[in-house]
């Protein structure tokens, strides 16, 4: 007979996405965030510097079960010195929809040791034959300007686009967040251009400026690259934003 994980009892989440999924599942867990834990709203724990920057002597000090990290959000070097100080660090990798809900899963039931949440049903329910756009549209992705920088390829972003019929128009460069020109970001002949508002936040005067002529959908960035219970309401929210869009 195999045995369930054993739970833990304090957890620190240096990624946004994991401290509004902890905090959906057992609340209680938190002991500490970062600063860019925006959600859920008036969260009362300590908070431990940025996702890149994170105090992690303070870390050390809390002792925590468990810190949670993202191969992406969090830098090689701050997870090693809280492995050295002797803390189990669960490290993620999220690259499209289906590795965020296993990697979910993991996080919650085997490493935190608590009972799949019901959120999480409910997000793979709603991504469950999901309406698309026929034909698919193509888009450009800016994350950033100034420089500009977009979504290239292998991204969960572009993979949530991609399931509701719009393409990333640049879904095969050879980096993941390329830096293109203006210039050639308006040439590219895109059907519309998509403008999160994290993590540079874009508002509805970005793209008739920089983008005039095409059609642009201001959307949610938690909704487009947060992995949690916000991907239970994404398909919704960001397809009334691109139908806004014209």
């Amino acid at each position: 007979m195999t045995s369930s994980p054993a739970r833990v009892r304090t957890v620190v989440s240096l990624v946004p996405s994991l401290t509004e999924a902890v905090a959906a599942t057992a609340p209680g867990l938190l002991a500490g965030v970062t600063d860019w834990c925006s959600h859920p709203a008036g969260l009362d724990v300590p908070r431990l510097g940025g996702t890149k920057n994170p105090d992690t002597a303070r870390i050390a000090a809390l002792a925590p079960d468990l810190v949670l990290a993202n191969e992406e959000e969090n830098r090689p070097a701050d997870l090693a010195a809280l492995r050295a100080a002797g803390l189990d660090v669960l490290v993620t990798e999220i690259r499209d929809l289906p590795q965020a809900f296993r990697e979910l899963d993991r996080v919650l039931v085997r490493g935190c040791g608590l009972p799949r949440p019901g959120w999480l049903d409910e997000a793979e329910a709603a991504w469950r034959d999901v309406p698309a756009y026929d034909p698919p549209l193509t888009a450009v992705v800016p994350i950033w300007r100034r420089p500009w920088m977009v979504l290239g390829r292998d991204t969960f972003a572009g993979d949530l686009l991609a399931r509701l019929g719009v393409r990333n128009a640049y879904a095969d460069h050879a980096d993941r967040y390329p830096r293109i020109p203006l210039d050639e970001l308006t040439a590219r002949g895109a059907d519309l251009v998509v403008l999160p508002d994290e993590p540079y936040r874009f508002t509805p005067d970005d793209g008739p400026e920089a983008f005039p002529g095409t059609p642009a959908a201001l959307v949610s960035g938690r909704h487009l690259t947060w992995y949690g219970p916000s991907l239970a309401e994404a398909p919704e929210v960001l397809r009334t934003a691109l139908e806004a869009a014209g």
